[in-house]
Order: C-alpha cells, then sequence, then structure tokens
C-alpha cells in the first residue's frame, strides 16, 4: 500500500492511499492534483474521504466526484457537497479492503470527524484533518476549547506507532510556538532540526506518529508541569484542564 502527499495551494497536503490499481483520497481541495497523480500512476479513484466543510478541503469534490464516478464519505453534521454517505462516531468505511473507524473530533469545526485504520500495512493509519497537527492543532473556529482537549485526548490515545496524516504543512511554525512553550525540551530541539532539514531538502515532515507528537506537541502536553506553568503565567487556573489548554491555545493564535 502507498501513501503519498500530494501538495496543494500553498501549504495543504491532500492525502493519496493506493494499491497500484485503486486509490482513496483525502480532503481534496483542489481536484487537479489528484487527477495529475491518478493519471501519472495510471490508478481508479474509488473513494474520496472528507474530515470536515472548509473550501480547502472540499473544492475539488464535486470535479473528482464526476470525473471518476468516486464514492463520498464525510461528517454527518457538516455542510458537504452532496451525494455524500453521512458518518459519525463508530462508523466503519471499508475501502480498498481496509477498515476506517471513525471519530467524531469536534473542536476546528463543530462537526470535524477524522479516519483510523488499525489494520494498515507498517502501521495504524490516522487521517485527522486540521484537529491534530505536528507540534500543533487547529483554531478553534466553531468548537470549544473543551471540545478540542476532549478530541485531541481521543487521538492520543491511539497506539504510538500510528502515522498521523494532518493537511497543512505548519510543522516549522508550529515547532517555533511550541519551543516558546518547553524551551527545555530535548526530544523537541531535535524534533526542530529533522524537520527544518526535511523542509530545506523539499521534503514533508509527514506523516508524524502520536509517540511524537505526546513527545513534542504542546497541545497534547497541556498537563505536563512546564506547559501548565506556562499557561498559569498567562493568568489560567492551573488547576483546570481545559482553562490550561485554552491559555495555551490564545497564546498561539496571538503568537
Amino acid at each position: 500500500m502507498n501513501l503519498i502527499p500530494l501538495p496543494a495551494f500553498s501549504d495543504n497536503y491532500i492525502w493519496l492511499l493506493h494499491d497500484g490499481h485503486n486509490a482513496i483520497v483525502v480532503d481534496p481541495g483542489d481536484a487537479q492534483p489528484v487527477l495529475n497523480a491518478l493519471q501519472q500512476h495510471g490508478l481508479q479513484l474509488d473513494a474520496i474521504l472528507v474530515t470536515h466543510h472548509h473550501a480547502d478541503h472540499v473544492g475539488g469534490v464535486n470535479t473528482l466526484r464526476e470525473a471518476t464516478g468516486a464514492r463520498v464519505w464525510g461528517p454527518a453534521r457538516e455542510r458537504i457537497p452532496e451525494p455524500l454517505h453521512r458518518l459519525e462516531q463508530g462508523d466503519k468505511v471499508v475501502e480498498l479492503g481496509f477498515e476506517f473507524n471513525v471519530m467524531d473530533v469536534p473542536g476546528h469545526t463543530s462537526g470535524h470527524i477524522a479516519y483510523f485504520c488499525q489494520s494498515m500495512e507498517g502501521s495504524p493509519l490516522l487521517f485527522c484533518g486540521d484537529t491534530l497537527f505536528s507540534g500543533g492543532c487547529g483554531r478553534l473556529f466553531e468548537g470549544t476549547p473543551s471540545q478540542m482537549l476532549t478530541s485531541l485526548d481521543s487521538l492520543a490515545a491511539l497506539p504510538g506507532n500510528t502515522r498521523v496524516c494532518c493537511t497543512h504543512e505548519y510543522t516549522l511554525s508550529n515547532l517555533k510556538f511550541a519551543r516558546a512553550v518547553e524551551p527545555g525540551n530535548v526530544e523537541l530541539t531535535l524534533y526542530s532540526a529533522w524537520c527544518e532539514k526535511q523542509r530545506a531538502n523539499g521534503q514533508p515532515t509527514l506523516p508524524s506518529s502520536i509517540t511524537k507528537e505526546l513527545l513534542i506537541n504542546p497541545f497534547l502536553r497541556t498537563r505536563q508541569s512546564t506547559v501548565v506553568a506556562q499557561a498559569v503565567a498567562r493568568q489560567a487556573n492551573g488547576q483546570d484542564e481545559v482553562a490550561v489548554f485554552a491559555a495555551i491555545r490564545q497564546w498561539k493564535n496571538e503568537f
């Protein structure tokens, strides 16, 4: 099974998963990179997985559906181009012979979902849209800090070797903030150097892993004393987990 991040716009990735014959794509904001890849690799597009309704994730859906006849799967409670198989927590999607479990992960948007495949060859696979980024998390456009913290907790509980396939190359800017939160985090320093080398060589920093994010991502580390101290310094109640998360997220918004 082949996993390819297709660059789109200035910093998006459209994830393409294929077996040499058939393919699925995740969050195709632009149809053209997908059509180019299908032609290049001689693939038939079977399905489109959508995590949330933002235009840079759904803009290419109609064109791809019309060009290929692909099935479209997406969140039950968001406005996604029809026809659409609507999904929520506990549902399952079977494509390319693999079962993807659907997780509700509101916060960035109110109906955001993620797709987790435990049985993928090599290691489990997570398509998490704009909920979890490497070194960061999505802005809270529609959800609350409590919702986002719960969503991130559910992703953090996945197996450590899970490949985290988020949809933006925000890693370097996220890590700049993460170093401001935890300047003494050695794992973060080492990871930042690796990511900078990747980008200098024109390579993606993704996918990441759950294990890596637990070590370096301040939004998965809001219960760590170093991160709590930063929130308290910004007038948050250090005994309130949601308040700590909200303070760190607001700091990032202004960073």
